[in-house]
């Protein structure tokens, strides 16, 4: 269990308002420079095929002090497919970016957002790739692991003199439509359920954990909150 000394050092860095879930990641015996390529493996197999979950993983880079984000957003079915949003986002300031599926600015702050949206099957496990390709540029790909499909989500270029990635960050499950919706009711949530996988890099001897998922916010002890720990990672749920 986190002292909560160790959770007051991690919460400011999640989301606040639509606060349900957060999780720690950490790599080990990685370069002083930083990973040059990490993997983070996401699930949404029984999430609700409608808009409003994100759930994702933070990363940190040497050399700043903001983060950047992937991970999944569910989209309702369309065509009779069902639809998945993935995200690769940096809140760091001075990013640039000239691909198609980039804007600037993130969550109406400084930074680069990369999003694409794809017919795609829940089932899959979800690897979510980042890797630098040169310099301070770094590319976003979805992964699915059963076809062995890649989707380019996004590229961006951070500011000279960045480095690669930190051991360690925190993920978080949000139900964002909270933010907006002028308050909410806790047995309001949809049921949903999500599986973390410990993160892989390419780089020799790196070693990726995923903590333990633990509740936060205003809604603790409120969504029917379930966590299993699973043989590399943990599947979590909240909702009704």
């Amino acid at each position: 269990m986190k002292s909560i000394s160790a959770l007051a050092a991690i919460i400011p860095l999640l989301p606040v308002t639509e606060a349900l879930v957060g999780l720690d990641w950490s790599a080990s015996n990685i370069p002083s420079t930083g990973l040059k390529d990490i993997t983070f493996p996401i699930s949404i197999a029984d999430a609700p095929h409608e808009t409003g979950f994100y759930f994702a993983q933070q990363f940190s880079f040497n050399g700043v002090s903001d983060v950047g984000y992937t991970g999944l957003q569910p989209r309702p079915d369309a065509n009779g497919a069902s639809v998945i949003h993935a995200v690769f986002s940096s809140f760091v300031s001075g990013s640039t970016s000239d691909d198609e599926n980039c804007h600037d600015g993130a969550d109406g702050g400084a930074g680069v957002s990369c999003a694409v949206e794809i017919p795609a099957s829940y089932s899959p496990m979800y690897h979510l790739v980042i890797k630098n390709t040169q310099g301070t540029t770094w590319t976003g790909t979805l992964v699915d692991t059963v076809s062995n499909t890649e989707t380019h989500i996004g590229e961006y270029t951070l500011p000279s003199g960045t480095g690669g990635i930190k051991e360690s960050q925190v993920g978080f499950v949000e139900y964002y439509p909270w933010n907006s919706a002028g308050g909410h009711t806790c047995d309001s949530l949809p049921f949903t359920n999500a599986t973390f996988g410990n993160p892989t890099s390419t780089e020799s001897g790196v070693k990726g954990t995923v903590g333990k998922p633990y509740e936060y916010g205003d809604c603790v002890g409120k969504v029917q909150f379930d966590v299993k720990e699973l043989a590399d990672g943990y599947a979590v749920s909240v909702g009704f």
